[in-house]
C-alpha cells in the first residue's frame, strides 16, 4: 500500500518577545500564525473500518493539535522563563494574561521544534509526522522535516 501525505492547516494569534534580540522583535508583539501540520502513512485497507481508505480522519488530527497547540498558544504570550522578562510574565499572569513560559527563545523555529515533539507524542503509532510549517507573517516561516531530525 501506499504512504500518503494529509495535511491540516490552523490559526491562532500569540505574542511574544525575544529578550537579548538586535530588532523590533525585542518589543512584546504578535502575530497570526498559520499552522500547517502534514502526516504520512497508508491508508486504513479494512474495508469494515469506518475510516476506510483514510491515512487518520482530519477531525482526529484537528483534536490533537487543537488540545496540544492551538488551545494553549492561542491568544496566550510566550516568554523565555531564563531571561529577565520573567518580571513582566509575572506581572501580565498576576493581572489575568494568559502567559506561558518555555525554556527557549520563541522564535518560529524554536516553536515548530516544541510543536512538533508535542504532535509526535499524541500521534496513532501508525503515523508519522512528516512536516511541519509555522508561518509568522505572510511572507516569513519556519519548517521542521522529520527527514532532517532522524
Amino acid at each position: 500500500m501506499s504512504n500518503i501525505r494529509i495535511t491540516k492547516q490552523f490559526s491562532f494569534e500569540t505574542g511574544h518577545a525575544l529578550y537579548g534580540y538586535d530588532g523590533k522583535c525585542k518589543n512584546v508583539h504578535g502575530h497570526s500564525y498559520k499552522l500547517s501540520v502534514t502526516v504520512i502513512g497508508s491508508p486504513i485497507t479494512d474495508r469494515d473500518n469506518v475510516k476506510y481508505g483514510m491515512v487518520i480522519d482530519f477531525s482526529d488530527l484537528k483534536k490533537i493539535v487543537k488540545e496540544e497547540i492551538v488551545d494553549q498558544f492561542d491568544h496566550a504570550t510566550v516568554f523565555n522563563e531564563t531571561t529577565p522578562h520573567i518580571e513582566l510574565a509575572n506581572e501580565l499572569k498576576n493581572r489575568g494574561h494568559h502567559v506561558i513560559l518555555v525554556d527557549y527563545q520563541p522564535t518560529s523555529e524554536n516553536m515548530v521544534v516544541d510543536f512538533s515533539e508535542r504532535i509526535i507524542k499524541r500521534l496513532p503509532k501508525n503515523i508519522s509526522l512528516f512536516s511541519l510549517k509555522l508561518q509568522e507573517t505572510e511572507s516569513s516561516f519556519a519548517e521542521w522535516y522529520a527527514s532532517d531530525n532522524l
